[in-house]
């Protein structure tokens, strides 16, 4: 697990985690769809957790058989509810739902919530996996 700061910079420091994990488990096929998804669980904790200065975000990753799980953990307990998208946002649960196989929200022990996605390859990619 690893804690970020509640910074839009956060948002591209975790990809670059989520990244390097990825290549080190030879989940290249599921790469791009899982730093999109990763990108919007970040984003969505780092504008909409309202929670007292000094409380950070936490991600975890971890491998599965065929793909990855995604979680983005915060303090607040408002649970994330999908907008009508336009100008002003509201895309990012649509895409978590389009590019991920499941996802869903999780209480956490003490404060807060973990918001999660699994993201696995397509059937039949299996060309685009390395070991």
């Amino acid at each position: 697990m690893r804690r970020w700061t509640r910074h839009p910079a956060s948002v591209g420091r975790a990809r670059s985690e989520l990244q390097k994990a990825l290549a080190n488990w030879g989940l290249h096929a599921v790469e791009d769809a899982a730093l999109v998804v990763l990108s919007e669980l970040v984003t969505n904790a780092v504008r909409h957790a309202r929670v007292p200065s000094g409380r950070e975000i936490e991600t975890r990753y971890v491998r599965q058989a065929d793909g990855v799980r995604i979680e983005v953990h915060d303090a607040a307990e408002e649970r994330p509810a999908a907008r009508i998208p336009g100008e002003s946002g509201g895309w990012g649960l649509g895409l978590v739902d389009k590019l991920s196989d499941r996802w869903g929200v999780d209480d956490r022990d003490g404060v807060g919530k973990a918001v999660w996605a699994v993201v696995t390859a397509p059937a039949g990619d299996e060309t685009q996996w390395r070991r």
